[in-house]
């Protein structure tokens, strides 16, 4: 069973980066513009470098095109995804 995140894509930035980590919701700070796809290509790298996860696993499911995304993760359990992304964002404060 896959692993369902919501993500909200920030395009544009500076850097890529955890923006924040909410009410089950993951914001992602993503370098690339938002067109002809490459935000939603930059933004399954960076999630897949931050979970140490291969890209193939990792799948647009809803929000092609807008800002809110539904990402599904294969292979990992919610509670592995969250502990990887929690881990990622606190070592990005210190």
């Amino acid at each position: 069973m896959p692993t369902t995140l919501n993500v909200r894509v920030i395009p544009n930035a500076r850097r890529n980066e955890i923006a924040s980590l909410a009410q089950g919701e993951v914001r992602l700070k993503i370098q690339a513009p938002a067109q002809d796809g490459k935000a939603n290509a930059e933004m399954i790298r960076f999630l897949s470098v931050l979970i140490d996860c291969p890209k193939s696993e990792i799948a647009i499911k809803r929000g092609e095109k807008s800002r809110k995304k539904i990402v599904e993760v294969e292979g990992m359990s919610a509670e592995e995804v969250w502990l990887k992304l929690k881990m990622s964002y606190n070592k990005s404060l210190d």
